[in-house]
């Protein structure tokens, strides 16, 4: 079995334009939106091993047919949802619940 990996990559342009590349890792729809778990994806291998692995978290809205994802400014809101982001990747990730 030959089974390759093909990540789901996406690049996201910050509000000074400098862009950063970032693996999804997960989604989770509840009935009133949907959001992603990212990885930062690194090239160079020293910022890798400086990275500290930390989940980013969105919301994905859409706009005239268009997906674009937003910070979740909500506390208990992006709490929720990195607590359901938890239970679904502890399996396969060593989470520290800070």
């Amino acid at each position: 079995m030959n089974e390759e990996y093909n990540p789901d990559i996406v690049t996201l342009t910050d509000d000074d334009g400098k862009e950063y590349t970032f693996e999804i890792l997960d989604a989770v729809e509840t009935d009133d939106a949907r959001y992603l778990a990212l990885l930062p994806v690194h090239d160079d291998p020293k910022k890798l091993l400086d990275d500290d692995g930390e989940l980013v978290i969105v919301r994905v809205n859409e706009e005239d047919g268009e997906e674009f994802f937003e910070e979740i400014e909500d506390d208990d809101e992006y709490e929720t949802i990195a607590d359901a982001f938890i239970d679904r990747l502890q399996d396969f990730f060593e989470i520290d619940e800070q």
